[in-house]
């Protein structure tokens, strides 16, 4: 049912990295129609996907959820949830402020102060999925760090029937607006703005396909956190591994989608048969076991190697969204796990802890671009302006050398802009 590659490290990357998971013409000419129809006809477009694809006929003024939903919502959620997502807030709010930069300014030399502003952006726009699993904990994950960072106007979109513990817990985090609209038309409305919908100048969130090329598309219009592909999880483990842990960290991923992605990496070949067998037992028991094994025999894979060493080396080329470690001493060789959108060290520490309630973000880059993207975080509501401050006599003192530098590049207005301010004058 699974795969495993025995040293064969190519075979085992070409199963699992899925870096090529936007290679659909068909659905980029579908998203690409969809984005023309929204910047064209606006609150009417929406109206009629909504329609076309969630089955809900509503009006414009339909679309904000009111303040008499939320009300309803409240009076409905169920109270020990409700606590929940209360602790969940204050944990990720906790940390986000741990992430938060200050503006400096530097008085370099007499007549030269230099530094970097940083301040939040005007607006955001937060995608929260709906479907087969209606993410509360994303609501949680996009909003907070918004509201921290300082965002002043935070919009949510989300596919309708909106439950109530997405509407409570978008109020919770500080959410402004809450609209009842899903999919890549949700992604346009909020990258251009409809009659109803106000323009951000950012948007987050994780999506499908359909979403994560319209988040392409609109990128340039306004900023994007990152395009998400499917789930990952990558599990090193050696002889002290549970097995039992390892099969249940692997089924938790592969609940998300068929598409996700969940596999292992051992030193310890007797591993793979009981963690095989596990994967086999537990998934009888679970709701989306239909799911859980498309994506078990589509996606997942084993791989044996000779050294722990030799899996991180294999985990790191593959950067995977999530990379637990179950192996003796795992805290130092935690330490060699550089690519990977978040890290998970030892047997107790399993992904579903960092995806409602740890702290840090569950909002990770995937499909190997971890290499170089990073975790939602407070730095993504966030933008920086350099600060440049000269004196009269400072910049008396550098302004013949700019102005070479600029002729030299054939840029003489940029020569003539410095030179001007000092026309007439004796040089001391």
């Amino acid at each position: 049912m699974i795969p495993v590659f025995k040293k064969d490290k190519v075979g085992f990357i070409n199963r699992v990295r899925k870096d090529n998971f936007l290679d659909n013409e068909k659905v980029f000419d579908t998203v690409t129609a969809i984005m023309k129809d929204v910047r064209k006809n606006k609150d009417q477009a929406i109206l009629d996907y909504t329609k076309k694809f969630d089955k809900i006929d509503l009006k414009a003024d339909e679309l904000l959820v009111s303040k008499e939903e939320i009300k309803q919502a409240y009076e409905r959620i169920d109270k020990d949830l409700l606590k929940i997502i209360q602790k969940a807030i204050i944990n990720v709010a906790t940390y986000s402020l741990k992430q938060k930069e200050e503006s400096f300014l530097w008085e370099k030399e007499e007549g030269v102060k230099i530094g970097q502003k940083v301040t939040p952006i005007k607006s955001a726009g937060l995608y929260i999925p709906g479907g087969t699993a209606p993410l509360i904990s994303s609501v949680i994950m996009n909003a907070v760090p918004a509201y921290v960072a300082g965002v002043k106007e935070i919009i949510m979109c989300s596919p309708p029937p909106l439950d109530d513990a997405r509407i409570v817990a978008a109020n919770e985090a500080h959410v402004t607006k809450i609209y009842k609209v899903g999919g890549a038309q949700a992604i346009f409305a909020l990258a251009f703005g409809t009659e109803t919908i106000p323009k951000v100048d950012k948007i987050s969130g994780p999506g499908n396909i359909y979403v994560s090329y319209a988040k392409k598309l609109a990128y340039g219009y306004c900023g994007i956190d990152m395009v998400a592909g499917p789930s990952e999880i990558m599990i090193i483990g050696d002889n002290t591994a549970n097995p039992k842990f390892i099969a249940a960290d692997m089924l938790g991923q592969a609940e998300h989608d068929p598409l996700s992605v969940a596999s292992f990496l051992t030193t310890d070949e007797s591993l793979v048969d009981k963690v095989k067998a596990e994967i086999m037992s537990q998934s009888k028991r679970l709701e989306r076991k239909d799911i859980v094994l498309k994506s078990i025999r589509n996606n997942s894979a084993i791989y044996i190697g000779d050294t722990i060493t030799e899996c991180i080396d294999l985990l790191n080329d593959c950067a995977p969204e999530h990379a637990e470690i179950m192996t003796k001493d795992a805290d130092f060789y935690s330490d060699f796990i550089t690519q990977a959108g978040a890290v998970f060290v030892g047997s107790y520490t399993p992904e579903s802890v960092g995806d409602y309630f740890a702290g840090p973000n569950h909002t990770l880059p995937t499909a190997g671009t971890a290499r170089f993207f990073s975790p939602l975080g407070i730095y993504d509501f966030m933008k920086k302006s350099s600060v440049i401050e000269y004196s009269k006599e400072a910049l008396k003192k550098v302004y013949k050398d700019v102005a070479y530098f600029a002729r030299q590049e054939e840029l003489e207005a940029h020569a003539r802009a410095l030179d001007i301010r000092f026309e007439g004058e004796n040089d001391e």
